[in-house]
């Protein structure tokens, strides 16, 4: 399969390639993708849980203190880590 990229894609794939673990824009192209695939997944998977916690979310919003960026991008993280692991 050939697949032609923006050239500013090329560049962020250049630059990932100088500063990360990858060792070919294939293996960088099959963790993104399968990053991408995993995300979907659990959001497929987990659709109603999140549309309740969202609506949870909003109502205590207005009642509560709002948790900053970082508490909600940690919180997000160690629920996907947590997915991840439960994984078979």
């Amino acid at each position: 399969m050939d697949i032609r990229l923006k050239p500013e894609l090329e560049a962020m794939i250049r630059e990932d390639l100088q500063r990360g673990p990858y060792s070919s824009a294939e293996d960088l192209i099959e963790q993104a993708i399968s990053q991408l695939h995993e995300r979907e997944d659990y959001l497929a998977q987990h659709r109603a849980r999140i549309a309740q916690e969202i609506e949870e979310g909003w109502r205590s919003a207005k009642e509560e203190p709002l948790m900053d960026a970082e508490e909600v991008e940690a919180a997000i993280e160690e629920r996907m880590k947590s997915w991840r692991n439960s994984k078979p």
